[in-house]
């Protein structure tokens, strides 16, 4: 969990992107270069690889699954068994993609939940991972007295009972990093990814993740002081791993139910409720509210979305991963850009090589006005590149907030001046940049002993 250059704090990331810089693409895209595994592909590294069913088990399982499945469905697992998806034990515990939908289908869900409903949405999100969004839906009437409750703490007053009610009207969502996390399981690490969701609408409404604790800091009591101070339930097994325990807030399971039964067209479903509220939730310091958006927790002054030292910590976690966060702009204590950490092709070569290596890059990147003063940030996923015809560089992306279930191309002499960090492997960032654990910087922020402040 390292950082590179991290100068500064800017606003937390959960706001709309620019629309003008980035174009829809239709489908795959056959003449790129330096481009990923396509996302329906999972992980470049492709354990225990296959595409036909080998065990009376697996038979079994499919075949259960199909009966509980519509056509779309039937044909979005025909197509995972064929590209070897769904036989892939890339989770956590190393059961496959199919063993975690066949647990979620036959075994007790949470109450109210309905498991045929909740497999199709998990299947349709392995199949094609673009749909995943993170637009809230609206509150149909009959739940709005259960929020306002929540919300006011059961006040009778007139004008906080009318506050609530605003506050959750068109409610615009905040949770672009626990989103762009989504995306990468689904598209990276489906098996994970289906016991994600397996776990999390079980009755239990968690799920457990046996964690490398030098995925968080080389130093073993580092590691679980950060787990303390993000309050993440866990046990310390020895002193390399820990069994962690993650959960969204209680109130995901309102907006789930919600879901289930009121979803409209690019909307969250069930599944990235609560997917999208766990990771809040794990990167805020078990704080999140579900119902309005809202976040407290200690490291960040905002109540909105993750500042890039919470997003580290949460990439980290879910992954399993020890991740290098490198940041490229200067920031002055304004929220003024000043300058860059990098060169152009410094950060444009860091970006291609991370994507050689067959690995999606979460990024933040920020909007500014005509002082370079920043407004807002907001993070999406590069998944490949292209260059056209006269050799300039394209960007194929991922954005959980442009209403469209595709990629999006973005030149790249207008994306990278405006990346502030990008999530990339500990080798490539050393080759060129200096580099500071995470942690240390996230906690000399927080203890107000660095160069600048959090506005």
């Amino acid at each position: 969990m390292l950082s590179v250059y991290s100068n500064s704090v800017i606003p937390n990331y959960g706001i709309a992107p620019i629309q003008n810089n980035m174009n829809s693409v239709k489908g795959a895209v056959s003449n790129t270069q330096y481009t990923s595994a396509p996302s329906f592909k999972g992980s470049a590294s492709n354990v225990n690889f296959r595409a036909s069913l080998a065990t009376k088990e697996e038979k079994a399982e499919y075949k259960y699954l199909t009966k509980h499945l519509d056509k779309a469905g039937r044909k979005q697992l025909e197509v995972l068994l064929k590209s070897g998806i769904l036989l892939k034990n890339d989770s956590n515990d190393k059961s496959t993609t199919l063993e975690n939908l066949y647990k979620l289908a036959t075994t007790p869900r949470a109450e109210g939940m309905d498991a045929d409903l909740l497999l199709k949405h998990t299947v349709a999100t392995i199949a094609n991972p673009y749909t995943i969004t993170q637009r809230f839906g609206d509150v149909p009437d009959e739940y709005k007295p259960k929020f306002i409750d929540s919300l006011t703490n059961n006040s009778k007053n007139l004008i906080d009972r009318k506050l609530a009610d605003y506050e959750i009207t068109d409610l615009f969502s905040g949770c672009c990093v626990a989103a762009s996390e989504e995306f990468n399981l689904a598209s990276r690490n489906p098996a994970e990814f289906a016991r994600f969701a397996e776990g999390l609408t079980s009755p239990k409404k968690s799920v457990e993740k046996e964690i490398k604790l030098d995925s968080l800091s080389e130093k073993t009591l580092d590691a679980i002081w950060l787990l303390n101070a993000f309050e993440i339930p866990y046990e310390a097994k020895d002193f390399k791993t820990a069994k962690i325990t993650l959960a969204p807030d209680k109130n995901a399971y309102v907006r789930e139910q919600i879901q289930e039964r009121h979803q409209d067209y690019l909307e969250r479903s069930p599944i990235d409720v609560l997917m999208q509220s766990t990771f809040m939730n794990v990167g805020s310091q078990q704080s999140y509210n579900t119902l309005n958006d809202r976040r407290g927790g200690k490291f960040s002054n905002e109540d909105r979305g993750l500042i890039d030292f919470e997003k580290t910590f949460m990439e980290s976690v879910v992954e399993d991963k020890n991740i290098t966060s490198v940041t490229y702009q200067k920031v002055d204590e304004n929220q003024n850009i000043i300058g860059y950490e990098a060169d152009y092709n410094t950060v444009k070569n860091q970006l291609l090589e991370t994507l050689q290596t067959g690995k999606n890059i979460i990024i933040g990147y920020t909007m500014t006005d005509e002082n370079r003063h920043i407004t807002g940030g907001h993070e999406i996923t590069i998944i490949g590149a292209q260059t056209d015809k006269d050799g300039e560089l394209y960007f194929i992306c991922n954005d959980t907030d442009d209403d469209s279930p595709e990629p999006i191309i973005c030149p790249a002499a207008k994306l990278i001046p405006t990346i502030h960090h990008a999530g990339i492997p500990t080798e490539i960032a050393e080759k060129n940049m200096q580099q500071t654990e995470n942690w240390v910087l996230g906690l000399r922020d927080f203890n107000g002993q660095g160069e600048t402040k959090k506005d």
